[in-house]
C-alpha cells in the first residue's frame, strides 16, 4: 500500500511530468500516468493528443471520473508499491473526488501554473523534441478541448499551487517535498561524532570499527595524513585506513568522504581495491579536493614542512592552501575533475539529506587531535586545520543542530610523532617521558611497546608524555564531548589486556578513570584494554 499519492494538475506543459520524473527520481516514488490508462482502454488507440483528450472525456461522462480511481487501485492490488505514487495528471475535479474518498489524507494535490505566453513557448519546444505522444500544431489547438480549457480551475481544490514560470524544476521539487514534510518537520539529532583529543593516534580507529555497525553511514573528512588502524574482524591482521572510514571492514553501512576532504588519488584507490569496497557503497563529494604529486614533494623536500615542524609530508597542507590561493586557476584539480573517481562522486548534502529524511543515523570520524588543530594547537606544530567537533562538521557539511552524540578519544599516555634525527620538534608536549618508563609502570618487557609505537603514516617512532590534564580540559572545552573513549587502558597495567568488564581493571585504573571524567566533565564509556577486535568495555546507556 503507497504510503502517499501525490496528484498533479495543470495545463499542457505546466511542468507535472517533470516534476512526476524528480519525485520520483529523488523519492523513490512510482510515477504514474493516465495517459497510459487512457491507451489501456481504448483499443487501437492512437498516441495523439486530440484522441487522448477525446476518450478521456469520455470516460469522465461515463464515469463521473470514478476511472482514475479504479485503475490505481489495480495498481495498488497488482503490484508491490512501496513509498508514495505520483500521478501525472488528473483533469477533472470528479477525478479528484473519487480519489480523495477512497484514499483520504493519503493524497495531496499539487497543482502547476504558467503564463499562458510561457505555456505557449514551453509547447513549442515541446514539439520539437521527440515525445510519447503527437502532439497538435498550436497551443491554441490545445486548448480548444473543453476539459483542457478548464484545468486551471482545478487550483482552487488543490492543497499546493506552484507557479513555474517563478522558479526552476529543482525549487518545485523543493517547495513541494517541503509542504509534505519529507524533509523532516524538525531537525532530528541523527549524527554522531568522534574526535581525538590529544594529538592524533589516539585510537579512533578501533573505536570507530567498534561502533560503526550501528549506523547507515560512515562519514570520514580530513586527509591522507593520518591514518587510523585496526584490527581485520575475524583475523590477526590489521588494516590502516588513510581516507575511507575505519568501519569500512566491519559493517555494511555506506561510506561517504565529505567535501572539504583533501585525497591522494592513487592511495585512495588502492585502498578502494585492498578494502574491496562496492563502487555503489562508497560516495564522494564532487568538491573534495586532491594533492598532487607536486605538494607531496615540495612537503617532504628541502626547507618542506616535514623537516620543520615534523609534518608526516602528505601534501594535505599544500594542497589545502592551493585550495584557497588556486581559485579559478587550472592547476586546481577536485575529485570531479578526475576521471577515476567519477563512478563514487555524489553530492554529499543530497546524500545526508536522504539519510535524514529516512531517519537514519550517521557516524562523523574526524582525523588526528584536537592538540593539532590549527586555530587552537601549539602553532606552528599543528595541521593544516581545525581537528575539532565543529571543523568536522563544517568539512562533513552537517549542521550542529544535527549531531546527537560527540566521543572524544584520548589515550592513557599522549603521543606525537617523532623523528628519526635530532633535525626537528614535532612540537609541544607536557611532562615527555620514554617508552622504557611507560613499561616499567605498566609491567611490560622492555621494549614491548615501544616496537609497536611508530606512526602509521611517517613509520617514525613516537615521543610519548604524562597524561596532559591540561590539554584535556581544554579538549572538553572545545568539543563539549557526551562520551569520552579511553584507549591503551593496558598501559596504565598490563593487568588490564585481561580485563573484559569495569570492575576487572585495575584500581589504579579506575581511579584515574574518575580523575578523567571530572576533569573533563563527561563519562568514560568506552575502555580499550589491548588492540583487538573484541577489546572494548562498553558503559554506554546508549
Amino acid at each position: 500500500m503507497a504510503e502517499q499519492i501525490v496528484i498533479l494538475s495543470g495545463h499542457v506543459c505546466a511542468g507535472k511530468s517533470r516534476l512526476a520524473e524528480n519525485l520520483a527520481e529523488h523519492f523513490n516514488f512510482r510515477h504514474v500516468k493516465t495517459w497510459s490508462f487512457i491507451k489501456a482502454r481504448g483499443e487501437n488507440l492512437k498516441l495523439e493528443r486530440t484522441a487522448l483528450q477525446q476518450l478521456g472525456e469520455r470516460l469522465d461522462r461515463q464515469t463521473r471520473g470514478a476511472w482514475v480511481r479504479d485503475d490505481l487501485q489495480k495498481i495498488e492490488r497488482q503490484e508491490s508499491v512501496k513509498g508514495g505514487i505520483v500521478v501525472d495528471s488528473v483533469r477533472h475535479p470528479g477525478q479528484i473526488d473519487f480519489l480523495r474518498k477512497a484514499y483520504g489524507r493519503r493524497i495531496v494535490h499539487v497543482h502547476l501554473t504558467a503564463p499562458l505566453k510561457e505555456l505557449k513557448r514551453r509547447y513549442e519546444q515541446r514539439k520539437k523534441r521527440k515525445t510519447d505522444i503527437a502532439e497538435l500544431g498550436k497551443y491554441a489547438d490545445v486548448l480548444s478541448n473543453r476539459t483542457e480549457s478548464k484545468v486551471e480551475d482545478l487550483r482552487r481544490i488543490a492543497d499546493v499551487v506552484i507557479d513555474s514560470n517563478l522558479c526552476n524544476e529543482e525549487d518545485i521539487v523543493v517547495r513541494v517535498a517541503s509542504h509534505l514534510g519529507w524533509y523532516g518537520r524538525e531537525y532530528v539529532r541523527l549524527v554522531d561524532v568522534m574526535v581525538g583529543g590529544q594529538y592524533g593516534s589516539e585510537g579512533k580507529g578501533q573505536v570507530a570499527s567498534y561502533l560503526s555497525p550501528e549506523y547507515e553511514l560512515l562519514i570520514r573528512v580530513g586527509g591522507p595524513n593520518a591514518g587510523h588502524k585496526v584490527k581485520i574482524p575475524g583475523t590477526d591482521k590489521n588494516f590502516t585506513f588513510r581516507h575511507l572510514p575505519s568501519g569500512s571492514l566491519s559493517s555494511e553501512a555506506k561510506l561517504l568522504i565529505g567535501a572539504g576532504a583533501v585525497v591522494h588519488v592513487p592511495t585512495l584507490l588502492e585502498e578502494i581495491a585492498n578494502a574491496k569496497i562496492d563502487v555503489n557503497r562508497l560516495m564522494i563529494d564532487p568538491q573534495v579536493m586532491t594533492i598532487s604529486e607536486i605538494d607531496r614533494n615540495r612537503e617532504s623536500g628541502k626547507g618542506g614542512v616535514k623537516g620543520l615542524i615534523g609534518s608526516t609530508g602528505q601534501g594535505v597542507g599544500l594542497a589545502t592552501a592551493r585550495r584557497i590561493t588556486g581559485r579559478g586557476k587550472s592547476g586546481v584539480k577536485l575529485a570531479q575533475d578526475i576521471p577515476a573517481l567519477r563512478p563514487y562522486l555524489h553530492d554529499s548534502c543530497d546524500v545526508l539529506q536522504r539519510i535524514f529524511r529516512a531517519g537514519r543515523r550517521a557516524l562523523l570520524e574526524g582525523t588526528q587531535g584536537t592538540g593539532l588543530s590549527l586555530y587552537h594547537g601549539h602553532y606552528p606544530h599543528t595541521t593544516s586545520r581545525d581537528t575539532t567537533v565543529a571543523g568536522c562538521l563544517a568539512e562533513a557539511g552537517i549542521s550542529p543542530s544535527r549531531v546527537r552524540k560527540v566521543v572524544m578519544v584520548c589515550r592513557s599516555y599522549p603521543i606525537r610523532v617523532g623523528s628519526p634525527s635530532k633535525e626537528y620538534t614535532s612540537g609541544f608536549m607536557s611532562k615527555e617521558i620514554t617508552w622504557a618508563e611507560v613499561e616499567r609502570r605498566a609491567h611490560f618487557k622492555r621494549g614491548k611497546i615501544a616496537s609497536h609505537e611508530v606512526g602509521s603514516v611517517s613509520g617514525n617512532p613516537r615521543r610519548v608524555a604524562e597524561f596532559d590534564w591540561v590539554l584535556l580540559r581544554k579538549a572538553a572545552s572545545l568539543n563539549a564531548p557526551t562520551d569520552i573513549a579511553l584507549t591503551f587502558a593496558d598501559y596504565i597495567d598490563r593487568q588490564n589486556v585481561n580485563a573484559r568488564r569495569f570492575e576487572q581493571l585495575t584500581d589504579p585504573t579506575i581511579r584515574f578513570i574518575e580523575e578523567v571524567e571530572r576533569v573533563s566533565a563527561a563519562p568514560v564509556t568506552l575502555i580499550s584494554t589491548r588492540f583487538h577486535e573484541r577489546s572494548i568495555i562498553d558503559r554506554r546507556a546508549w
